[in-house]
């Protein structure tokens, strides 16, 4: 039997929407709506929150929630333009998808479709009322990151750059070599706000050629400590918190995302929740979003032992969550996965096997609101 949800697509199928109405339509709905529909009910990926309309299946998404203009999900971004909002540029490990020198079948099709390509972990956020926009993380994939969030919205003119400031969690190196780009050499920035931890700027401050960035003024560090919140504008804020995982030149940070109404947590890298001394069934109640460390879905993944590997595989955060609430595991989004990780391909099994346990999996151009 199909649920009220299913049977509203269907609908909507058969309503049909003009195209002109479409593309009316996506510039005035919520991206997350759509992201919603498509993610959980219709495993089909997206690249680019701006491409939805060319999709032939959005017809019928548009459709259901023109039937059902009450529907509300716990991740559905409401219609308000002032409201800011976190918008997901990035969801691979470290290597991207597909990665540098892989030619096995988990790579395969993304060497010969460029749609299948995901890039490096990374989150913007936006706030349309004071026209800033920040980036959480700066991946190997900045350029082609920048652009899709200097797109998103008004543009940030609060620095030539287009960019309010950087978050980074660590020093691993899916998550700061990005910053290369703001150096002579390309962007030529000025004063960049990038915010970080202690032991984070001593490193950039003492090895080339990220020391070049600080002593040409191309970046400006912004001090962070742990569990000590950071005020972005009056009504956005952001709190840096330790999390275990392998240190072997910065600490390890998730970041809290705290908007005038809603709460986000990011762990895109940490060791098994079972050593981390804070409870992530506990945090995650005190949040509205947490996108998690989803690198691996399970042991033997990469042909070899892996129980000594710093992250909690997909399938041990499902055991762990298993007893929480639907509303509650609704709010988790599995991120930054492996090239190896079958969530990536959205065909796969275990795919299907997630989301039918009530977990989101991120995907790129997705966006919430706070």
């Amino acid at each position: 039997m199909l649920g009220w949800v299913e049977c509203a697509i269907l609908i909507g199928f058969r309503l049909g929407v003009s195209d002109c109405l479409l593309i009316k339509l996506v510039t005035k709905l919520q991206y997350n709506y759509l992201c919603y529909i498509f993610n959980n009910y219709c495993c089909y990926p997206m690249q680019s929150i701006r491409r939805l309309y060319k999709q032939p299946i959005l017809i019928g998404a548009l459709g259901a929630l023109i039937v059902l203009p009450g529907f509300k999900n716990n991740l559905i971004m409401k219609n308000n333009s002032n409201d800011p909002y976190i918008i997901v540029l990035g969801i691979a490990q470290d290597g991207g998808f597909p990665q540098a020198g892989c030619n096995k079948d988990c790579c395969k099709q993304a060497w010969l479709n460029d749609s299948l390509r995901r890039n490096v972990v990374c989150l913007g956020l936006v706030d349309p009322a004071s026209g800033k926009k920040w980036m959480f993380e700066a991946t190997p994939d900045f350029k082609y990151q920048l652009r899709e969030l200097q797109q998103t919205g008004a543009p940030d003119t609060n620095n030539r750059s287009g960019l309010s400031g950087i978050f980074i969690t660590h020093g691993h190196i899916g998550h700061y070599t990005g910053l290369m780009n703001l150096g002579r050499e390309v962007m030529d920035a000025e004063h960049v706000p990038v915010y970080a931890m202690p032991r984070m700027q001593k490193f950039l401050t003492e090895n080339g050629p990220w020391s070049q960035l600080i002593k040409l003024n191309n970046i400006a560090f912004v001090h962070l400590q742990d569990d000590s919140i950071v005020h972005l504008t009056p009504s956005i804020s952001v709190r840096p918190f330790l999390v275990p995982h392998r240190d072997e030149y910065t600490e390890t940070v998730g970041f809290e995302i705290i908007g005038p109404h809603k709460k986000l947590i990011f762990i895109p890298d940490i060791n098994k929740w079972q050593k981390w001394n804070t409870s992530i069934i506990d945090l995650i109640k005190k949040v509205d979003f947490a996108f998690l460390d989803g690198t691996f879905f399970k042991d033997g993944e990469i042909g070899r032992e892996m129980q000594n590997v710093p992250h909690p595989f997909v399938s041990e955060s499902m055991e762990l969550f298993n007893a929480m609430p639907a509303a509650e595991k609704a709010k988790i989004n599995f991120i930054h996965f492996n090239h190896t990780n079958p969530l990536l391909h959205a065909d796969s099994p275990e795919r299907k096997e997630v989301i039918d346990a009530g977990f989101g999996i991120a995907h790129e151009g997705q966006a919430v609101s706070l």
